[in-house]
């Protein structure tokens, strides 16, 4: 109606919807925090501040004592002594690797790969085992605050199907590999059983693809040329360890006369697309070519430390301009799936190799957690931090805890003191998926039995 013929019946009924208090912005979700941590700009703290949320995306955050008049909420959660944060994005997980957690701990990284995950492997993994895995590792990840996660296994569908139905955001690895598994037979199988994938996976929202070519040693040049290509038409990430031990690198090198890098870059690899796993081993002159090429790098330091792999330089990296995100590994290497966890030790751990107490703050921490991982996976549009028209993607942490106390900076707090027993409630475009440290969307009861009845039969 043009307002030169409003009437003043209208003028009249707007004028006591707005006396009464009743909203004009009808939204679904309101959450009121003590704290909102938006992520971006690095190191901001808002305090006292509400998340309005309609249809699965951020509409608005704004300080809480404007609410009253804002927005009429469906739901209204208030949050008076917790943090809220974007989702943690788990940049490195191996999800179903869950079922051999504590199987072969203590032991060098290749001795462990060849001698025992692979065999058991060999012996174990099929559909049944990736789908009650990929289960146990996202109910674990939801209670932890994560809301995205990069996998790489077998049985992609499967995993891809318990992630869509948990509500989770995945990036879900297109495996390639030379050698043969349950899951394909041969390179050609890899490969159009992920191209399958990724064509079903086109409408969902939640589910992306990225190809997967396990690591250098054991991808051929050909098969890594046929990623590349592909991942150019499609548009998608390459997921892969790149550099993770001292011997991957030194037998590299004795094979082909070139380091894995070297290689890579000779294949056109060296690109935006790469996500480079673990790279513990980097000299002056492969940081820089990273940085120039755009590769990312993702930071797994409690795997790393496990295996004895070495030291990612993560300050080098980051000062030089490489995005730098993190990951857990598998629970079978890490042992736990805790991006929380993982913050700490990656902020304490550059602080011991750099010799700086400056070295990774925690609000870098926390940036390399969530909004460096959604830049790697190409989605920093969506996820990542806490802003107007992105997704919904949000965990909340209670700070109340004595172990917290008193609270100065929350996002020290975060990182430093906090656990993922603290986070209590976590939203995924919009939807509650962790309500009051309960999972509204999966079973845990039922994942937790399947877990004990694999161990016996494992064991």
């Amino acid at each position: 109606m043009k307002p030169e013929r409003m009437g003043c019946g209208y003028i009249s009924i707007l004028v006591q919807l707005y006396c009464c208090g009743v909203s004009m912005n009808p939204i679904d979700t309101l959450v009121r925090a003590r704290w909102v941590i938006p992520v971006e700009p690095t190191g901001v703290v808002l305090e006292r501040h509400s998340i309005a949320v309609e249809d699965g995306a951020i509409r608005d955050v704004f300080p809480t004592e404007e609410d009253p008049s804002r927005y009429e909420a469906r739901a209204v959660v208030d949050l008076p002594t917790h943090a809220v944060i974007p989702g943690l994005i788990n940049t490195h997980t191996h999800a179903p690797m869950g079922l051999f957690r504590g199987l072969a701990d203590d032991l060098p990284m290749m001795e462990w790969l060849q001698n025992h995950i692979w065999p058991a492997e060999a012996r174990w993994v099929g559909a049944e085992f990736v789908r009650d895995g990929t289960a146990l590792g996202v109910a674990e990840m939801l209670r932890g605050g994560t809301t995205c996660f990069n996998d790489m296994y077998f049985f992609l569908d499967e995993a891809a199907r318990v992630a869509e139905e948990a509500g989770i955001r995945a990036c879900i690895g297109l495996i390639v590999r030379d050698l043969p598994s349950a899951w394909a037979r041969s390179a050609d199988e890899y490969f159009a059983k992920g191209l399958k994938l990724h064509e079903d996976l086109r409408g969902s929202s939640l589910i992306t693809t990225a190809f997967a070519p396990h690591a250098p040693y054991t991808v051929s040049d050909a098969q890594l040329e046929r990623v590349r290509r592909l991942a150019d038409d499609l548009d998608i990430p390459i997921h892969m360890h790149v550099n993770e031990t001292a011997d991957e690198v030194a037998q590299a090198e004795a094979a082909t006369g070139l380091r894995p890098l070297a290689r890579l870059e000779r294949l056109a690899l060296l690109t935006p697309r790469l996500l480079a796993v673990h790279m513990t081993q980097l000299q002056a002159e492969e940081i820089e070519t990273l940085a120039a090429t755009g590769v990312h790098v993702l930071h797994c330091p409690e795997s790393n430390l496990k295996l004895a792999s070495g030291f990612c330089p993560v300050e080098a990296l980051m000062g030089a301009g490489v995005n730098v995100a993190l990951g857990t590994d598998g629970a079978a290497s890490n042992n736990d799936l805790d991006m929380l966890g993982e913050m700490r030790t990656a902020a304490l751990l550059e602080k011991g190799i750099s010799g700086s107490a400056t070295a990774l703050p925690a609000p870098m921490a926390l940036r390399m957690a969530t909004l460096n991982g959604a830049k790697a996976l190409g989605l920093e549009d969506r996820i990542g931090s806490l802003q107007r028209d992105k997704s919904a993607d949000f965990a909340a942490i209670d700070l109340s805890a004595v172990s917290n106390q008193p609270v100065y900076d929350p996002i020290s707090q975060i990182v430093y003191a906090a656990t993922r027993d603290q986070v209590t409630d976590v939203w995924v475009e919009g939807k509650r998926v962790l309500h009051d440290r309960c999972l509204t969307t999966l079973d845990e009861a039922a994942i937790l039995q399947r877990a004990a009845r694999w161990r016996d039969r494992i064991t």
